[in-house]
């Protein structure tokens, strides 16, 4: 197994090319039960007709856990935007296709993104009041079961020589509200202070699915709230003032 060419390293992991596989070597301490559960994810995603890397291997490579995929040979929705800015609204339309098409699955065994979110909101950093306002928000919206990737963002979609567009990372994919899932990726451009792209992204998504702003905008606090648990300090301080209930009213 050779672990020389890096694609990607990340704090929790470093993402090898090996020939025409792709190794995901995690650090010792990441939680066995995650990376078990991203495995498992991606293959029951593999049954729905998407282009999805698949799953060959789960192993232990020197005490770490590792998840081994096909390789896809491309370019990330990233990268193109970064060659050729001039086309940006062209890559994000690419991106988001992609996203609504997942959204058209369904995937019975994946985890609801309600009760998920829930958890998250009972660990973030808020206020009673705010986390009550949050929760029973949450209650109140449509409960749907369409497949949510749950981290679409331009470096986790390839697109290939050939033109077929490829996901990556199922890590937090779920079952729910469509909507949710835009306003978590309309939240990491922000993230990345992009509001440009991200208003682009929204007002796109909006035009091609019918679907009135403000709905998606419902989702924003509850979708920054939960995101908060897991980022860094500065992204957490940027997701907790987007919880902000009344912002949304």
């Amino acid at each position: 197994m050779n672990l020389t060419e890096v694609i990607a390293s990340r704090k929790t992991k470093t993402i090898y090319r090996d020939g025409d596989r792709v190794i995901k070597l995690f650090n010792q301490n990441y939680s066995k039960a995650d990376i078990l559960n991203e495995a498992l994810n991606q293959a029951r995603v593999e049954d729905l007709g998407l282009n999805v890397p698949k799953i060959l291997e789960v192993t232990c490579i020197d005490g770490k856990w590792a998840i081994i995929s096909e390789f896809i040979e491309g370019k990330t929705i990233l990268q193109l935007m970064q060659e050729d800015p001039e086309n940006i609204e062209k890559y994000i339309e690419i991106m988001l296709d992609a996203q609504m098409l997942i959204h058209t699955k369904h995937s019975p065994m994946l985890s609801r993104i309600k009760d998920k979110m829930n958890r998250k909101i009972l660990s973030a950093d808020l206020d009673p009041v705010t986390r009550y306002e949050l929760l029973i928000r949450l209650e109140g919206l449509p409960t749907h079961d369409k497949v949510c990737h749950g981290d679409i963002c331009p470096s986790n979609v390839i697109v290939t020589p050939e033109g077929k567009v490829y996901v990556l990372d199922w890590s937090h994919a779920t079952q729910g509200n469509a909507s949710a899932d835009i306003a978590r990726t309309y939240l990491t451009f922000y993230l990345a202070d992009e509001s440009a792209e991200a208003e682009m992204y929204l007002d796109m998504f909006c035009e091609k699915s019918g679907t009135d702003k403000r709905y998606v905008q419902r989702w924003m606090p509850i979708v920054a709230a939960s995101q908060s648990v897991k980022g860094n300090l500065e992204e957490r301080d940027f997701l907790l003032r987007w919880a902000n209930v009344a912002d949304y009213e």
